[in-house]
């Protein structure tokens, strides 16, 4: 296929494709091209190969190729130009139907030129018309590169390569069709006219009605109407911008845009958050964390400063407050809901606020792309800093109570700038703990193994999904939320409003389940990495008779099996609340020492491991070394280094469900429906 040797009589289904329309905002057709798996292959191994070399060439002018935050740098960089005061005007440009209209000798010449070693391939691709399937119709294409080839973006950009590298604006950016040019208006206006003619020697047209002029605040009235009467005669109604309305590749480009441009987001999450209620509550957490709010909201507070619009960001802040208390079925406090913004590592939920990640993804952003934002600037204002990029510095600094957090040394990395942020909130939660119950609930929820359950994503299919209740219980014990009415348990004891009575409760109902479900997990686990074991094997006891929970039927190591116990001790007992408000894991490393002791017995015939779990989520070292151990062996055999996680995450889940059992034991029993259901 690099050769463009491919047998003629299979071209047309190799090198066609099965059309997708998808609508455009302005109500328009946009055709993707679904072309054949390995055709894609091919193209994604000639873009790798060209990108060096077209990188070099489209930078600093062309983004939309070969550029890393080449969006991002697009933003910073027309937004400083225009603050600094670059020029009189900002256009942008749109071409008609771009991709589609492309005469494909234009850079068919360039690839032969620029890139000759896939030139065969590009002939034999885009040489002949190509037949392209919508639904039960057959389509002609002889003009245009598909879009949907991995190799588009980059051929289009060849193409029009000569034409906007001759620009004479003194801030040229495109991002493949889509151009901005800034200057003064005199010569932003010649590069127009010479677009307008050299596109339609390439079968291109500027669409007037989408091209979009910015005239700078500076500039006078009088001069101002004239200007925009000199572009109206080269295109007829062009769109007039101001302040509020300029935007650049989907995000606001000055500081005025901003308060609006939040307005509409905040009506669009609202509308869509009232749908999540329709769900499963642990899909729509999972959904809020990662599709939702902040991560469908990144490219845009990477590219604007809107942490300087605090005032704008809270009703998006409470908006997500909202919906979590809602779907969830829980109400936060403020100390519950700092913890629950935090990261998962942090023991929070993983849902943040838009406000607290806002600086640190600003100041990523500037410092990733202060390399492309230079070569882009440079040429007309000198070697400047992208603007605000000194404020957000002083801001982030002053975020510490005592403003002396040290600036990351890894200033590309959002994580570097959003850490100190979050350690140094999770800190001030346990400084200001008013108990030690409190307390060893933060440091539990801090630590990795607590987590796991949270990263889990909810299927019906392979039993990772929490039902509503388990759900919201376990989110009231990881943030200190109360989980019932004050009540009296079937053992006689008062349980209170965040009933923790019920996970070290002698006659606890999920205890037994949950210890269960645990050895089962490792015994499966086992079996999955080709080790057979058992449960309570017989003819292995310690002194007073019990026998241990599992055991391999082969040597695990050192020609010796493995016999392992489990326990699941409560974080919040008072028998170990002393140790865990002052080391997070405590109760599971107790736990542990005294199963080793009790099973003495054993000897050397076999390797004993205590399996130590805690309620509130942490895990013992010798349940963590066992763990590591049986997910070396099940990356080994599956092939996917994955399968560890998917095994802590069924321990953390079979904990969760454990522990509601557990509180919804001490309840007072009641009879169900079920003798209707059986009438019915």
């Amino acid at each position: 296929m690099l050769s463009g040797r491919v047998c003629p009589e299979i071209t047309d289904i190799l090198y066609g494709a099965n059309l997708c329309a998808l609508v455009k905002k302005d109500g328009g057709i946009r055709p993707i091209a679904v072309g054949n798996t390995i055709r894609r292959i091919v193209s994604k191994i000639c873009c790798r190969h060209a990108l060096p070399d077209l990188t070099d060439l489209f930078q600093p002018i062309q983004l939309g190729f070969g550029s890393k935050g080449g969006c991002e740098a697009a933003v910073h960089a027309a937004r400083t130009f225009l603050e600094l005061g670059g020029g009189q005007v900002l256009l942008k440009v749109d071409v008609k139907n771009a991709f589609n209209a492309v005469d494909r000798a234009a850079f068919l010449t360039q690839v032969k030129e620029k890139i000759p070693g896939i030139y065969g391939y590009m002939w034999q691709s885009y040489a002949s018309t190509s037949k392209l399937i919508f639904r039960k119709h057959l389509l002609h294409s002889a003009a245009g590169c598909q879009q949907g080839d991995p190799l588009g973006p980059a051929i289009f950009s060849l193409a029009i390569q000569p034409i906007i590298s001759q620009l004479i604006s003194k801030f040229n950016m495109w991002y493949l069709d889509d151009g901005t040019l800034g200057g003064e208006a005199e010569q932003v206006l010649i590069d127009l006219q010479n677009l307008i003619q050299n596109f339609q020697k390439i079968g291109l047209e500027l669409n007037f009605s989408k091209c979009e002029l910015f005239v700078a605040q500076s500039v006078p009235e009088p001069l101002k109407n004239e200007i925009i009467s000199k572009f109206n005669t080269v295109a007829p109604n062009i769109k007039i911008l101001t302040s509020e309305s300029l935007h650049l590749l989907g995000s606001p480009v000055l500081p005025e845009a901003i308060p609006i441009f939040l307005d509409v987001h905040f009506q669009k999450y609202s509308d869509t958050c009232s749908r999540l209620r329709l769900i499963n509550p642990h899909m729509a957490l999972v959904i809020t964390r990662y599709c939702l709010f902040v991560p469908k909201f990144m490219y845009f507070l990477r590219c604007c400063p809107f942490w300087q619009h605090e005032s704008k960001l809270k009703p998006l802040d409470e908006l997500i407050r909202k919906t979590l208390s809602e779907i969830l079925n829980c109400s936060f406090d403020e100390r519950s809901w700092t913890q629950a913004t935090l990261p998962i590592r942090f023991g929070g939920l993983g849902v943040r606020s838009i406000s607290s990640v806002a600086l640190p993804a600003f100041l990523s952003s500037g410092y990733s792309t202060r390399d492309l934002f230079g070569k882009i600037i440079n040429p007309s204002l000198g070697d400047v800093e992208v603007t605000h990029l000194a404020e957000a510095r002083a801001a982030w600094s002053n975020t510490s109570p005592n403003g002396d957090i040290p600036c990351p040394l890894s200033h590309k990395i959002q994580r570097a700038w959003d850490e100190p942020i979050c350690s140094s909130k999770q800190k001030q939660l346990l400084e200001t703990s008013p108990n030690s119950t409190d307390r060893a609930r933060l440091l539990a929820a801090g630590e990795p193994e607590s987590g796991y359950w949270l990263q889990a994503l909810p299927s019906m299919n392979i039993g990772t999904v929490l039902d509503h209740t388990t759900l919201c219980l376990a989110i009231c014990l990881r943030l200190g939320l109360k989980t019932n009415e004050s009540h009296q348990c079937k053992c006689g004891v008062r349980v209170d409003q965040y009933g923790h009575h019920g996970l070290s409760c002698q006659r606890s109902a999920g205890r037994f389940s949950r210890h269960a479900s645990i050895n089962d997990i490792i015994r499966r686990a086992l079996v999955t990495v080709n080790v057979p074991a058992i449960l309570e094997p017989t003819g292995m006891s310690r002194d007073d008779g019990k026998r241990p929970d599992g055991m391999t039927l082969i040597p695990w190591s050192r020609g010796r099996p493995l016999v392992w116990d489990a326990t699941c001790v409560d974080t919040l007992a008072p028998s170990h609340i002393h140790a865990t408000s002052g080391q997070a894991g405590a109760a599971a490393a107790s736990a542990e020492s005294n199963k080793r002791r009790k099973y003495a017995a054993l000897g050397e015939a076999c390797i004993f491991t205590p399996f130590g779990v805690e309620t509130l989520g942490p895990w013992g070292p010798e349940a963590k070394q066992l763990f590591r151990q049986i997910s070396s062996r099940l990356v080994d055999t599956s092939r996917d280094r994955r399968a560890g996680a998917y095994l802590a995450q069924r321990i953390s889940l079979a904990i969760q469900r454990g522990n509601a059992a557990s509180l919804l034991g001490t309840a007072p029993q009641s009879s169900s429906l079920e003798d209707i259901f059986y009438l019915v």
